[in-house]
């Protein structure tokens, strides 16, 4: 029996993805690329962001998309709210939006991140962190969540330590104790990309250790230095069967913040990468990966441009039944390697110099 935890993918492409790409991707493309992903099985996405259309004008147009949004059996459909009157906007579309069930804390660890992406400043976080807590004072809360943001590193103050780190995880961890509510669930944000296996590992081994009661670990890696992946996986080994892993991914491996510095560069783990890593394993997932990789293509031709994901390009491990033909020609361009989809058309003509005539 696979000592895994339970996985929960909660795909990413439609906020934090398309929030780094230019204006023109229409409502119709957009719930295109949800039904298809709907379709290959995602039961968790986030599909915009109530936020200044100024700052992130690509989510401009959340309101009028979530207004077409029709609720789907078994599938949450979650909005991100940064203040309270997104957070208003988006409980008047619930249902066909999600709402977090549980409080959460929060905390940023670098003061330029969070002025450049919030407009404050650390300061101002200690006047407004323990919000939620005071707020479900004598409401009989029995769960809460803790968080950080750019606990990792960042482009403008440099790597953080893990004891930085445990330290403002217990802050909140004892703030929500004092008041009665058991911490179940960890969040952490990483959208600088300053994320190590090394560093994850260590977390989360100390993490089961020193606050038990957290079984839900949340996990949002950003991928400018290729370790997301790496990442996730240490948190896939350590991780046991009471467990629940909420991993953030994103398809073609889009995305990023406009104000970390690295823009599209910044990306996220592929969903369908993560996808095939999870078949590999023998982690249950319910999601059809021949169709997750359909839909990267279908974003590829919206975006213009060629994205990240390598089973996209290559296709997940052949199976019996669809093993590679003995005869397959040279192959050299990327659109050639799509021959696992496309079919022998891509490469016709192309050299088969073991072949004798």
């Amino acid at each position: 029996m696979s000592n895994y935890p339970k996985v929960l993918i909660t795909d990413e492409t439609l906020r934090d993805g398309l929030q780094i790409e230019r204006e023109g991707v229409s409502v119709d493309e957009k719930l295109e690329l949800l039904h298809m992903m709907v379709d290959a099985g995602l039961k968790q996405m986030v599909v915009g962001a109530f936020v200044n259309p100024k700052w992130s004008p690509q989510m401009a147009d959340t309101m009028e998309l979530v207004k077409r949004l029709q609720a789907v059996d078994g599938v949450a459909f979650y909005a991100l709210a940064l203040n309270d009157r997104g957070r208003e906007i988006r409980q008047e579309f619930s249902p066909p939006l999600t709402i977090e069930s549980i409080p959460t804390t929060h905390l940023h660890m670098c003061n330029s991140f969070i002025k450049r992406n919030t407009n404050k400043t650390l300061e101002d976080q200690e006047r407004f962190w323990h919000a939620p807590i005071d707020r479900s004072l004598g409401k009989g809360v029995k769960e809460s969540a803790i968080g950080l943001s750019a606990g990792y590193g960042s482009n403008w103050s440099g790597k953080f330590s893990h004891d930085a780190r445990m330290e403002n995880l217990e802050r909140q961890y004892l703030a929500w104790q004092a008041i009665g509510a058991s911490v179940t669930r960890l969040d952490m944000a990483d959208p600088m990309a300053w994320n190590t296996p090394l560093e994850v590992a260590k977390d989360i081994a100390a993490i089961k250790k020193r606050f038990p009661t957290i079984k839900i670990f949340h996990l949002h890696f950003h991928n400018a230095r290729s370790m997301a992946m790496l990442s996730m996986y240490e948190a896939l080994r350590l991780l046991d069967s009471s467990d629940t892993l909420i991993a953030d991914t994103a398809i073609g491996g889009i995305g990023g913040c406009p104000y970390c510095g690295n823009g599209q560069a910044t990306g996220m783990i592929p969903t369908e990468d993560f996808v095939h890593l999870l078949d590999d394993l023998g982690i249950e997932s319910g999601i059809d990966l021949s169709k997750l990789i359909d839909t990267h293509h279908r974003l590829a031709s919206i975006l213009g441009r060629t994205l990240h994901s390598q089973v996209a390009l290559n296709g997940g491990f052949p199976q019996k039944g669809n093993f590679y033909p003995a005869d397959v020609p040279a192959v050299y361009t990327f659109k050639e390697a799509q021959h696992f989809r496309l079919g022998k058309g891509v490469y016709e003509g192309n050299p088969t110099p073991w072949i004798k005539a």
